[in-house]
């Protein structure tokens, strides 16, 4: 257990968020300058800056103006015909380490090597990924936080919540469990001596629990996200509190419109809107789930399982829950519900509630980093707009998470935690994926270094895999 002092410390580290420190320090020229491309500074309504100048000196944003003049010394990037926005930030993700390895059963864990830090931030890092929300932390997800921070990972920022549920929690071992308001209380002030800024709230608490976290937590100056309580069904409205920060899947409204219906939409939508509760619809992990629940073949057949560590990737595979209790009832539930999360995403939208792209990153079918490219179309097919999925992706998490004078949209002063994409994410957001490079806290990681880092690894990992031969 951290005690008071120490807690304050990794706190500084980047526990939360992280607000000062740096990540692992540039190589090379401390000035480096992006001359010609169009800038998408996502400030709100700020219009793009085409053929821009982008002077970074060290980690910070020193110039962003039009390109004009003898431009300043040092490493040069070439961004004509280029599109330069902010980071992107994963809003949910489960960040793998040892200690979330320990829930899967011994005989699924024998043998495989330790998971190492690095290996599960470069998939976040070749993505653009500089900003992740990991929404299951353990001591050892502070730990991987302050390797960060402090500069022995290349990776990006580790927010951390603490998950608190009711008795016995879903997931024993990430969660908390509290039986009582006075033990949820007690919860939240561990968790905020331990450093945390987050609370995630779970499916099992009961109403006058969850109420009770919620209020120590809004009055410790602390956010709370999290699941809509199943005690809650027929009468939603009661868990919608001040304090009752963010919804983190469209999915949990589901839960409570027993007929998946459009009334309903619109009555959270208003619901979410008044209490300022904002959302993560993660509809490309509802799509997952029906397809794992259809058959496994997609999942089998995904390419990128290769930068997974082989331990999880076997798990997915062998141990799938959705392929172990499939049943044509829950195989027709899920596809309503597929359907019903792009009806509420596009409703909530035309609501004016803010949304955030997550994508509960580690679920089956989710893989860090390359899935969030899958999120930002799914919800532009929804629905949103273009440009207000950038926004979910850039500049709200950001303010969501308290640290937009520091990141989230590009503007002097700010961090250089920057992607530099070969096409315009305005037009066609499948234009994410076509990344020319990547600025992390002012290193230059060009599309050449992303694809040598991600061969590694999953060259490293195909022959942990090969070593170890298994059924199934």
């Amino acid at each position: 257990m951290f005690t008071r002092r120490r807690a304050i410390g990794a706190l500084a580290a980047g526990l939360g968020v992280g607000t000062g420190a740096a990540h692992a320090a540039p190589k090379g020229p401390r000035r480096l300058v992006i001359e010609g491309a169009t800038v998408l500074t996502m400030r709100d309504d700020a219009a793009p800056v085409p053929r821009a100048r982008v002077v970074v000196e060290g980690d910070r944003i020193a110039e962003v103006s039009p390109a004009a003049g003898p431009a300043p010394q040092g490493l040069r990037v070439d961004g004509r015909g280029k599109w330069l926005l902010p980071g992107f930030t994963d809003m949910h993700v489960h960040l793998p380490n040892d200690g979330f390895a320990r829930m899967l059963p011994k005989p699924a864990r024998a043998g495989f090597p330790r998971i190492d830090t690095q290996d599960q931030l470069t998939p976040f890092v070749a993505n653009g990924v500089t900003q992740v929300f990991n929404l299951s932390a353990l001591a050892e997800s502070v730990g991987q936080a302050t390797e960060v921070e402090t500069g022995r990972a290349l990776g990006p920022h580790i927010a951390n919540a603490a998950m608190i549920d009711g008795v016995p929690p879903i997931w024993t071992g990430l969660a908390r469990g509290v039986a009582s308001p006075s033990d949820g209380r007690q919860a939240v002030r561990d968790a905020e001596t331990e450093g945390y800024r987050f609370i995630k709230v779970y499916s099992r608490l009961d109403l006058a629990t969850f109420l009770a976290v919620v209020e120590e937590a809004r009055g410790r100056g602390m956010r709370v996200l999290g699941h809509i309580p199943d005690a809650v069904r027929g009468h939603t409205e009661a868990a919608f509190v001040p304090g009752y920060d963010l919804v983190v899947h469209a999915e949990e409204y589901a839960k409570q419109s027993p007929d998946l219906n459009d009334a309903d939409i619109r009555r959270f939508a208003d619901l979410a809107r008044r209490n300022g509760t904002w959302l993560t619809p993660t509809l490309t992990t509802s799509q997952w789930v029906f397809l794992q629940t259809r058959s496994l073949d997609e999942l089998r057949a995904l390419p990128t399982l290769r930068y997974l560590h082989p331990m999880l990737a076997h798990s997915w595979l062998a141990d799938n829950t959705y392929a172990r209790r499939a049943t044509p009832e829950r195989l027709a539930r899920f596809e309503r519900i597929v359907d019903f999360d792009r009806r509420l995403a596009r409703t909530f939208a035309e609501a004016g509630v803010p949304q955030m792209v997550a994508t509960d990153a580690m679920n089956p079918g989710m893989v860090p980093g390359f899935s969030i490219h899958d999120e930002l179309l799914a919800m532009a097919e929804a629905g949103l707009s273009n440009a207000d999925v950038l926004a979910g992706a850039t500049r709200l998490p950001a303010e969501w998470l308290g640290v937009e004078r520091d990141r989230g949209t590009i503007e002097v002063g700010k961090r250089a935690d920057l992607v530099l994409l070969d096409a315009d994410p305005l037009a066609d957001l499948r234009s994410t994926r076509a990344i020319h490079g990547v600025l992390l806290g002012g290193r230059w990681l060009p599309r050449a270094e992303l694809d040598a880092r991600l061969a590694a690894l999953a060259e490293r990992n195909a022959a942990v895999a090969a070593s170890l031969p298994r059924p199934g």
